[in-house]
């Protein structure tokens, strides 16, 4: 070893030494054990399995007591217990489908199911259940929405969280079928284009209701118009699916309008049935209209704009006329004076 090596190696572990102290080495966090996670379906089914359908939707008779079968599928690797419940279904603010959560009560579609409480699913195992459906002597007509599921419970600290999954079950008590809905709360707001040769934007606002038995969608036509009535542009009027007593806030627009002072928007919707056989149904046609002003500021300005320049051109033309008249006038006049300041001159001799 040389004697700059043997100098240098003390001074690198005296460095090593202080890395050690400075930065020591953390002890390793006891790793907790992950409990496994639960992956499970439910559907429809029959009394072998599941049968396709992706929810299940039967129009029943009131006194009338039916059985039906859903799948339970664990796709876990061990065995998992799940309770099995039922409640009324309604849908979200999206438009999707949920069931009421387990703290609160039922009251129409979700008490008329019947089922057992819990389920025993083995690892990858799937299992039928049967659940029985038993609809009131004094059902009113039209439909009563329900969901059933498989939920599991689990406790993270002294919060439990329920997880589920169910699918829908459409219930329709027989008897005459209506469907109708209300428009409420229309509203209609103007902006305008400023591009000076396009027209504006009018955004239709309104609540449409389901005020029929059944499940609905609405389609028809949204009419703005002007002049009074003398120009009209229309968009398609399309409402989402509401279940019986349901709402759901609807915007519209409608473009290529001018805002000729006042406006009538008009909202025509006709409901149409969903699920089941709607022979017979009793459909309803409604409409609403609102009238409100506005103006076309943009072509307002231009034609201030315009108006202004031809006038300024008008005015400079004018005075450029006044100009050349009054130099004209004054050419003139001192021609005149000219031609009296100047003497005659004598006529040349005649030659003989």
């Amino acid at each position: 070893m040389t004697r700059t090596s043997s100098r240098a190696l003390p001074r690198l572990l005296a460095a090593l030494a202080v890395l050690l102290v400075a930065a020591p080495i953390a002890p390793a966090a006891a790793a907790e054990p992950t409990k496994p996670s639960v992956t499970w379906s439910v559907q429809p089914a029959n009394q072998n399995g599941p049968d396709g359908r992706r929810w299940i939707e039967r129009t029943l008779d009131p006194g009338q007591v039916v059985t039906e079968h859903l799948a339970v599928r664990n796709f876990s690797d061990s065995a998992v217990v799940f309770s099995l419940k039922a409640a009324d279904g309604y849908l979200t603010d999206k438009g999707r489908f949920n069931m009421l959560p387990s703290n609160e009560k039922s009251v129409d579609g979700g008490t008329w199911i019947t089922v057992q409480e819990k389920v025993s699913v083995g690892a990858k195992e799937t299992k039928v259940v049967p659940f029985t459906i038993t609809v009131p002597t004094d059902a009113s007509p039209g439909d009563h929405p329900a969901g059933i599921a498989a939920t599991v419970t689990s406790s993270g600290g002294t919060v439990a969280v329920e997880s589920r999954v169910g699918f829908r079950v459409m219930l329709r008590a027989s008897g005459t079928i209506t469907a109708s809905m209300a428009i409420e709360n229309l509203t209609a707001t103007y902006t305008p284009s400023w591009n000076p040769f396009a027209g504006g934007t009018v955004r239709i606002g309104y609540t449409a209701t389901n005020t029929g038995n059944v499940a609905v969608t609405g389609g028809g036509q949204v009419t703005v118009a002007e002049l009074f009535g003398l120009m009209e542009r229309d968009t398609p009027a399309q409402i989402e699916e509401m279940l019986r007593g349901g709402d759901r806030a609807v915007e519209t627009r409608v473009n290529g309008v001018w805002g000729l002072g006042p406006m009538r928007a008009t909202v025509e919707v006709t409901p149409a049935v969903l699920g089941g056989d709607a022979t017979g149904a009793d459909i309803r046609t409604t409409s609403a209209t609102v009238t409100t002003w506005a103006l076309p500021w943009a072509q307002l300005i231009i034609a201030l704009a315009l108006g202004v320049l031809v006038f300024a051109a008008r005015t400079v033309t004018r005075r450029r006329k006044q100009r050349l008249a009054q130099l004209l006038d004054q050419a003139r006049k001192e021609g005149r004076t000219q031609a009296r300041e100047t003497p005659l001159a004598d006529a040349p001799p005649k030659s003989s």
